[in-house]
């Protein structure tokens, strides 16, 4: 497996750059690099002033969308096996993709949120942790590593930590509503246990 990934993956660096270019989409040399950021900036504004739930999912894809770009066509590609592997109940091929995506583009915050996800889903908390203040570093706002890191904490017995972590999702996304409930259960579970 890994010599067939490292086959392909040696063709995709040797492609010539307007060649990766058409493949992803992108071959408007005028776009700046700063332009995906300041997207996902105004995106962000948008998402804290949205006032309905349906407004603020459709913010939220979008931003999501943003983040999945790497600008890499081979990075892109690693992402698009890693979820077909985990669609296909194929984790450690899912893994070992992903561990080429950190390596590869280790400033790319989804590679390393979506192997986060990864190792939540095999009950490797220690690393999803570790994977997620990884993720928050790049991007303190990523709404997914937040809520994945509530969820362990809430999980590990942590009840008082989760909570600001749900408070920070919400800081970022007002209207996540499973975060909303979460935080409001947590609060009236705490409140309980000191009377």
């Amino acid at each position: 497996m890994r010599n067939v990934f490292a086959i392909a993956l040696a063709i995709l660096l040797a492609l010539p750059a307007g060649a990766v270019a058409q493949t992803t989409g992108r071959a408007n040399a005028s776009l700046s690099v700063e332009e995906p950021q300041a997207r996902v900036d105004q995106l962000f504004v948008e998402l804290k002033r949205a006032r309905s739930e349906q407004a603020a999912e459709r913010l939220a894809n979008r931003i999501r969308q943003e983040w999945m770009r790497s600008g890499s066509a081979s990075i892109d590609l690693l992402m698009r096996w890693s979820q077909k592997a985990i669609e296909d109940k194929k984790n450690d091929a899912a893994m070992d993709f992903l561990d080429q995506v950190v390596t590869l583009a280790p400033d790319y915050a989804e590679g390393w949120n979506r192997r986060a996800t990864l190792h939540f889903a095999m009950d490797n908390y220690a690393k999803s942790m570790a994977d997620i203040g990884r993720t928050l570093q790049l991007e303190p706002r990523h709404f997914g590593a937040l809520g994945g890191m509530a969820t362990i904490l809430k999980n590990s017995g942590r009840k008082e930590a989760a909570m600001h972590a749900y408070e920070r999702v919400l800081d970022v996304y007002p209207m996540m509503r499973s975060a909303q409930t979460e935080l409001g259960t947590l609060a009236d579970e705490l409140a309980g246990e000191g009377i």
